[in-house]
């Protein structure tokens, strides 16, 4: 599965028991819908993500980065100490792109790549497909 999002904290590594590290961060993938009598509505999913690879890459993946991940779905539900019913969405990531990096007083800046990795699709040209 491929998600975009932004990331809501920076990224941190942790030491499980037989030495492996991991990194462990939570993005933000942001949507909207416009009911047919009814004004466009915002809505806001927030994944927490594992990453059992790469440690040297905490140091890009800042809060407010935005990043192109492929991986895994998950979800861990539980019962927390309200007696409440919680239940969390997760991506156990295999390849992390990051799209934009996040500057230092973070707000976000674009990478120079070349060519335009998300494109405005209001900007593309409109055709007629016959499919």
């Amino acid at each position: 599965m491929e998600i975009i999002g932004r990331l809501t904290a920076d990224s941190e590594v942790k030491t499980v028991g037989n030495g492996k590290q991991v990194v462990n961060f939570s993005i933000a993938v942001n949507d909207s819908y416009k009911p047919k009598d009814g004004e466009r509505v915002e809505i806001t999913t927030y994944v927490d993500c594992s990453f059992w690879g790469d440690v040297k890459r905490t140091q890009w993946l800042k809060k407010g980065a935005m990043v192109l991940l492929t991986g895994r779905i998950g979800t861990n539900a539980y019962v927390n100490k309200e007696g409440k019913a919680v239940a969390r969405l997760t991506l156990h990531v295999n390849n992390i792109n990051i799209l934009l990096f996040a500057k230092k007083d973070e707000q976000p800046t674009t990478v120079k790549t070349g060519f335009d990795l998300v494109p405005d699709i209001s900007e593309l040209p409109k055709e007629d497909l016959p499919f």
